[in-house]
């Protein structure tokens, strides 16, 4: 209808659409399968908005807490770029930064953050709340070193032979998110919406990596009959 007054089209006791269950766990499948967001809303008719409200809401209930006994006392830290809203107008184009730690066996993300920095207190604030380690292997970014690590901290320069499982689980996280795929048009708006498809993605992955981790305890060798899209 529309206002005789104001002239403004509006409807009597709209009504909302309900989602079942299954159907956002659906999108969300498919969403961390590499379909985009808007692709996911094409697919199953629906606003691409649904899927990152649903995100949202799950990151509520999410915390990045990992429990296993004996945890092999060594971690990786490293930093992804990319971009949030549009591609920045810095040399290098980036404008927000995630930086990762993991412990090397089972492959596990620690601690992480999403900013507009990568600044040393930023990952001072990751080290200090994640769980203490003997060994610290980094690149060479300079900010690492005014970092305060509870164990030995090892600076690697020269080459990634000491940071490979970081760089490797970082491209996990590029292959998995949509917002962080290489070129990919495809950019979260806010840090925070950012922050929260990683932060539900990455406590699937590392249910993910408790139950390959357990089950290779078991057996060593063949192939895994789940994967990372089944903890979503």
């Amino acid at each position: 209808m529309q206002g005789k007054d104001c002239g403004i089209r509006y409807t009597i006791d709209p009504k909302k659409h309900e989602y079942s269950d299954e159907t956002k766990k659906l999108a969300m499948k498919m969403y961390y399968s590499g379909v985009s967001g808007r692709g996911v809303g094409k697919i199953l008719g629906m606003n691409k908005a649904n899927v990152y409200n649903w995100i949202k809401k799950l990151n509520l209930d999410v915390e990045v807490d990992v429990e296993i006994e004996n945890l092999p006392s060594e971690r990786e830290l490293d930093e992804l770029y990319w971009f949030v809203g549009r591609k920045g107008n810095s040399e290098t184009r980036e404008n927000v930064y995630l930086i990762t730690m993991i412990s090397r066996d089972p492959r596990l993300i620690v601690g992480f953050d999403a900013a507009s920095d990568k600044s040393s207190e930023r990952i001072q604030n990751i080290v200090d709340n994640s769980p203490e380690a003997d060994f610290y292997y980094t690149d060479g970014y300079f900010g690492y070193m005014d970092v305060v690590f509870p164990g030995r901290h090892i600076r690697n320069i020269r080459d990634k032979k000491d940071t490979h499982n970081v760089e490797s689980i970082n491209a996990d996280l590029r292959h998995y998110i949509p917002v962080l795929a290489r070129r990919s048009r495809c950019f979260a708006r806010k840090i925070e919406t950012l922050y929260a498809v990683v932060a539900v993605f990455i406590d699937a992955y590392n249910r993910f990596g408790l139950a390959k981790y357990k089950y290779r305890q078991r057996k060593k060798t063949g192939e895994l009959s789940f994967s990372v899209v089944d903890f979503l």
